[in-house]
C-alpha cells in the first residue's frame, strides 16, 4: 500500500489513559505500514511524549511525533465517508453493526475511491460510549471468544492493522458497483449528520414534538435512522432546511 493511500486512513484513539498503549499503537501502525494517529482527549496532555509511550513505541517515534492530539472527535472524523467504531458491546440504538471481516471490504472500497476512513478505538476501561458512536457510520466488532471478547487497546489495533494490510495488498482495487453508484453523490460525514441532528432537536422542541424534560428515546431513534440511511451532503441541506422552518414557528 503506497504512502498516499495510507494517509486516507485515520487511526483515532479516544480518551486513552495509558501512555504505553499509545506507544504500542504507534509501533503496530508503523510495523504494518500505517500512520495518521489521532489522539482525542487523552487523560494526560501530551501523552505521546510520555516516557512509557516512547519506550513502547520502540523505534516508531516518528508516528508519535506526528500524532495529532485534539479535544474534538468531530474534527478528527470530519471529511471521512466511513467512520468505524470498534466495540464488542451491543447497543439498542446507534449506527448499524458490522463484523470486522465485512468492514474490511468497505474500507477497501472507500480507499480505492480515495475517500477518507477513520477507525475509532475507545477508552481502555469503558470502550466507546454512545456519544462517540454517534459520530460513526458503523459499529464494528472483532470475532473473538464470546465468553471473553475483551482485547487490550493496542492488541485490538494491531489485529485491525494486520488484517487491513493483508486485505489492501491482496484484494482487487476495483470498487463494487454499489460504491461506484454512491460515488456519484458525496456522502455526508458523521460530524455533519450530528450537527444536523442538533438542529432537528431544536426544531422538534420548537414545534412541541419533543419535550426536553421528557425526551424519551426520540433522538437516539432518529440518530439510528439517519445512520442507516447514509445521507448525502445535499440531503443534509434539505433536512436542515426543514429544521429551520420548524424553528421559525417557535
Amino acid at each position: 500500500m503506497n504512502t498516499e493511500k495510507s494517509q486516507l486512513l485515520r487511526w483515532v484513539l479516544v480518551e486513552t489513559s495509558h501512555p504505553g498503549n499509545v506507544g504500542s499503537a504507534a509501533r503496530a501502525l508503523k510495523t504494518m505500514g500505517f500512520g495518521a494517529l489521532h489522539l482525542i482527549n487523552p487523560k494526560t496532555k501530551g501523552i505521546a511524549q510520555e516516557s512509557d509511550a516512547i519506550a513502547l513505541a520502540s523505534g516508531a517515534g516518528d508516528i508519535l511525533e506526528h500524532a495529532q492530539e485534539s479535544t474534538s472527535l468531530e474534527a478528527a472524523v470530519q471529511g471521512c465517508s466511513l467512520v468505524l467504531g470498534l466495540t464488542s458491546r451491543d447497543r439498542e440504538f446507534g449506527p448499524p453493526a458490522l463484523d470486522w471481516q465485512s468492514a474490511l471490504g468497505l474500507i477497501q472500497e472507500n480507499i480505492a475511491l480515495d475517500r477518507k476512513v477513520a477507525l475509532l478505538f475507545g477508552p481502555e476501561r469503558t470502550g466507546l460510549d454512545n456519544d462517540h458512536l454517534a459520530l460513526c457510520t458503523h459499529r464494528v466488532w472483532l470475532d473473538a471468544n464470546p465468553e471473553y471478547p475483551s482485547l487490550n487497546l493496542a492488541q485490538a489495533l494491531m489485529v485491525c492493522a494486520y488484517t487491513l494490510r493483508h486485505t489492501l495488498h491482496s484484494q482487487s482495487s476495483t470498487p463494487s458497483l454499489l460504491c461506484d453508484r454512491e460515488s456519484q453523490a458525496d456522502l455526508a460525514d458523521p460530524a455533519a449528520v450530528a450537527a444536523m441532528l442538533d438542529h432537528w432537536q431544536a426544531g422538534l422542541e420548537a414545534i412541541g414534538y419533543l419535550d426536553p424534560a421528557n425526551p424519551k428515546k426520540l433522538m437516539p431513534r432518529l440518530q439510528a435512522l439517519f445512520a442507516r440511511s447514509r445521507l448525502h451532503k445535499e440531503e443534509i441541506d434539505l433536512l436542515r432546511g426543514i429544521a429551520k422552518q420548524m424553528l421559525l414557528r417557535k
